[in-house]
């Protein structure tokens, strides 16, 4: 059974936060000896924080972990409990200038999805995705 672990790395609204998630990241996959997997799970991260301190005016979080199955879960936290815009296609959004986010992570990932949380003391989201580990 591999090692399980979580960490929650809290952040407030400010796009720097993007940028320090990142380097958390591949501090924690390094650790872990999953660096084969940081390339990826940076990019993803990077947009999931990045539309938490964008679109919203709360603070945000970052948490990953790697459940009893292998899967590293990457989800980002922020206050607002309204859904993410759904993705469209792979073609539609690379045609785009902007609000490509979450089709990078619907094309890069293994798994996404969101779910409304108030684990953080308020009501809002996690936008997630998970990564298998090889």
């Amino acid at each position: 059974m591999p090692e399980t672990w979580d960490y929650t790395l809290y952040v407030p609204n400010d796009l720097r936060a993007v940028t320090i998630s990142r380097r958390t990241l591949r501090l924690i996959l390094t650790m872990h000896g999953l660096i084969g997997l940081a390339d990826t799970a940076e990019l993803l991260a990077a947009e999931l924080v990045s539309n938490a301190v964008r679109h919203t005016k709360g603070p945000a979080a970052l948490r990953v972990r790697r459940s009893p199955g292998g899967v590293v879960w990457i989800g980002a936290w922020d206050a607002d409990p309204v859904p993410p815009e759904p993705p469209g296609s792979l073609e539609e959004v690379t045609d785009r200038e902007q609000g490509r986010g979450l089709g990078l992570v619907v094309a890069c990932a293994d798994g996404w999805g969101w779910q409304p949380s108030a684990r953080f003391g308020e009501r809002g989201k996690f936008v997630w995705c998970e990564l298998e580990v090889a």
